[in-house]
């Protein structure tokens, strides 16, 4: 099976605040020469059957690269969870592949390896992890767990991990420099 016939909808996280980043809009941030959403989304295009942004500012400057750009449900820059149920509610696949914007290095076969071990764990989500630590925001998201995350938001839960685990999740283990993201200007090298 290619990862191109993958039943993925990809779904690139843009809407944060960026406040480790000075306010920035993350994407935009750039890095060798190019914004990182150009990075994020070559990365994930091969491995998806459609790509979609979802970003809270600058929608005119995402919808330019040619992917449809959805807003988060509610306003307020609520985190990562209501991007995630956004992206869950605008997908047309059955499972739905989540990176950050500011993570140029994803793996060529992220998507191939958490949709395997979803399928062998028989678990609704798998997250990718660096061997020490989950990296929340690089999850796969069966859809149909739309109904579980909204009941969980509207009773206040905030934290991607917690209700992962609520709900069943594996974990796959990548290098950690393909997980690697940028917070801060800092970690951007100049070169």
């Amino acid at each position: 099976m290619t990862t191109q016939a993958l039943p993925i909808t990809g779904i690139i996280l843009a809407g944060g605040e960026g406040r480790r980043m000075g306010g920035q809009d993350k994407g935009w941030v750039r890095y060798q020469g190019e914004p990182l959403i150009h990075h994020v989304s070559q990365r994930l295009l091969p491995q998806v059957s459609e790509l979609l942004i979802n970003a809270n500012r600058n929608q005119a400057d995402y919808q330019s690269l040619g992917y449809p750009v959805i807003a988060d449900l509610e306003s307020g820059f609520q985190g990562p969870l209501m991007g995630i149920l956004t992206g869950l509610k605008a997908a047309s696949q059955p499972w739905v592949l989540f990176a950050p914007c500011d993570g140029p290095f994803l793996p060529e076969d992220l998507a191939a390896r958490l949709y395997q071990a979803a399928l062998d764990s028989q678990q609704p989500i798998a997250v990718a992890s660096d061997g020490e630590r989950l990296q929340p925001v690089v999850v796969l998201i069966r859809r149909d767990c739309l109904v579980q995350l909204e009941a969980a938001m509207q009773a206040g839960e905030r934290k991607p991990d917690r209700w992962y685990a609520s709900v069943g999740m594996t974990s796959v283990v990548f290098a950690a420099e393909g997980l690697r993201n940028f917070n801060k200007p800092e970690e951007i090298p100049l070169t």
